[in-house]
Parts: C-alpha cells; sequence; structure tokens
C-alpha cells in the first residue's frame, strides 16, 4: 500500500508541472491582459488613466516579459515561498483570496456529495429489487425530472417559494450579521442553517445520475449466476445483496471519485452567482472574465491538484472494495 501511494505521489509532480504549463499557456492565448481590460473600464468610466501606475505594475510583475519568464517566475514563488502570484483585481495576494474561498467551497461540495450518495443509495436499490412495479417508475420519473432541472433554474424556484410564502432569503451562506464576523460556533451554526439549499440543489443533478448508474448496474448483477447459486444456499435476501452485488454496482461510484470533487468545485459556479455563495466558481468565473492571471492559473492547477488526488483516493478505494484489483 505504502509503495504504490507513493509511486502514484511521485508521478503527480511531472503531471501537475505539465497542467500547470498547460493551464499558463490557455490563460495567456485571449488578446490582451488585466491592464488592458483595466484601461478600457476607465475609459468607459471618464477617470483619467494614472500611466506611471501602469508602468509600475508592469515592472513589478513582468507583464512586459515573454510568457515562458512570467511562467518561471510564478512556478518559482510557488515551489521557494508558496506564493501564487499578486490578484491584479483583488490587490491581494491569491494564496490568501483561495483559502478564505476554499474552505467554504469544499463544505458546500462535500455536502452535496454526501447528500447525493444518501440519498441515491437506498432509492436505487430499492428501484433494483423491486424493478417494474409503481415505487420503481414513480421513483425513476423523479430521477429524469432531476436530471432535466438546471440546477440554477431550481435555485430560482427554492429562492422564489421561500421568500414569497415564508417570508425568508435562502441566498448565501450566511445571515448579513455575519458574512464579516469572525468564526464562532454561532457562526457556524448559521452556516449550517443556510448550507441546505446548496446542498440540495447542488446535489440534486448528481444524486439522479447516480440513482440511474446503480440501479442499472445492481440489476445486471442480480441476474448473473452466481447471485442465483447464492440464492440457492439459503443465503438471507439482505445479506446476499450487500454482501456481493451492491459491493460490485458501486464500483463506478468510487472509480469516478476523483472526478466528482473538482467537477462540484467549477460547475457550481452558476449556482453560486444566483445563491450569492462566496465560494470559489463566481470567484473563478471573475478571475477569467478579468484576465486575472495569477488567480485564475492557481484556481486551475488546484482543481487539477484535486483530480489526481481524489484519482489516487478512488484507485485506493477499489482495491478495498473489490478484492479482484490488486495494486500491481
Amino acid at each position: 500500500m505504502l509503495r504504490f501511494i507513493s509511486r502514484r505521489l511521485l508521478q503527480m509532480i511531472p503531471m501537475l508541472i505539465m497542467i500547470s504549463i498547460i493551464s499558463f499557456i490557455i490563460i495567456q492565448l485571449p488578446p490582451g491582459s488585466y491592464l488592458h481590460t483595466m484601461i478600457a473600464q476607465m475609459h468607459a468610466a471618464g477617470e483619467q488613466i494614472n500611466h506611471e501606475l501602469i508602468e509600475a505594475i508592469k515592472a513589478r510583475y513582468s507583464l512586459d516579459a515573454p510568457a515562458h519568464i512570467q511562467y518561471f517566475n510564478w512556478m518559482k514563488g510557488i515551489i521557494t515561498r508558496g506564493d501564487f502570484g499578486y490578484s491584479f483585481e483583488w490587490e491581494k495576494p491569491v494564496s490568501l483570496l483561495i483559502w478564505e474561498r476554499l474552505a467554504l467551497t469544499l463544505a458546500v461540495s462535500v455536502s452535496s456529495l454526501l447528500f447525493s450518495w444518501i440519498v441515491a443509495f437506498p432509492i436505487a436499490v430499492y428501484s433494483a429489487v423491486n424493478k417494474y412495479t409503481i415505487g420503481d417508475y414513480f421513483l425513476t420519473l423523479l430521477g429524469f425530472l432531476g436530471l432535466s432541472i438546471p440546477n440554477f433554474m431550481l435555485a430560482l424556484i427554492l429562492m422564489y417559494i421561500s421568500l414569497k410564502y415564508f417570508g425568508t432569503n435562502v441566498g448565501g451562506l450566511f445571515s448579513p450579521e455575519y458574512v464579516m464576523a469572525p468564526w464562532s460556533w454561532a457562526k457556524f451554526k448559521d452556516m449550517l442553517e443556510h448550507i441546505w439549499v446548496p446542498m440540495v440543489v447542488i446535489g440534486t443533478s448528481g444524486t439522479a445520475g447516480l440513482i440511474r448508474v446503480l440501479r442499472n448496474n445492481l440489476l445486471d448483477e442480480l441476474s448473473k449466476p452466481y447471485v442465483v447459486a447464492a440464492r440457492s444456499k439459503g443465503i438471507g435476501t439482505i445479506r446476499l445483496l450487500f454482501k456481493y452485488p451492491v459491493r460490485l454496482a458501486i464500483i463506478p461510484f468510487i472509480s469516478t471519485v476523483g472526478w466528482t470533487l473538482p467537477q462540484m468545485i467549477s460547475g457550481e459556479a452558476v449556482t453560486a452567482v444566483v445563491l450569492g455563495l462566496p465560494t470559489a466558481g463566481p470567484l473563478l468565473l471573475r478571475a477569467l472574465q478579468s484576465q486575472d492571471m495569477y488567480l485564475a492559473g492557481s484556481f486551475t492547477l488546484l482543481l487539477a491538484s484535486l483530480t489526481i488526488i481524489g484519482t489516487l483516493i478512488s484507485d485506493i478505494l477499489l482495491v478495498l472494495v473489490d478484492p479482484r484489483i490488486r495494486y500491481e
């Protein structure tokens, strides 16, 4: 186990370097830079352009240097000092902005993932065991509705119902008095009171997809000869179900863990904008729009790192669930 993990961790290093190069190139592809965007905004607002400030920013961040020099300076700061660069728009270190948003983003993403699994698992098992019954058809209908309704539309519906019939605004993760307050037990409880809305909204589409995958996989396993043989030996239905078929049917769940977390972090951007969530998605979207290259590049590198780490975790879990898989 330790040898396998060590080998995979070493393989991550060149992969992350390659991803960082590709990410930086992609961010540099659009014409112009943040300075061009800032100058255009100042022109539109009728403000006087401070040429000395523009030249100072160019000199400080080597914006006049070739792209490969900017990349090497960026990577040197990350490796030697843990410095991901400076956000031009927010006028803050990128690392500070990322860690401010990352904790809340992980809270929303992990809660949505757990919601998806907790809801999808019993529904899929029930539908597979009771196939072609009224309950199965009803749950299948709900699954298709969950797949077809966009997350942002569901968020708008929940916000409308909550505000119109209950007089409560469910947007954001905190009440107004806790938005700028330091962390405390009261602020944490306030977050738990608000987090259920993005948890349900973001987790709904994932839940619907997981129900369909697990149900179909479980139906396939229940029709195999080893299940018939186990039943002929008198093994109870519940024990048989969870000892063999379910373990094999959840393999697609585990194998996609590496994609799920970064997909939720990047994919919840529109929903987060609608709900006013202080998470990473809107910040990444804004960084791409304003060509804030260090902030956008750092987020891209972070999402890639989460994908690689998640893939390693899913590989380890696959070995634990399916004894036929070996590290070799």
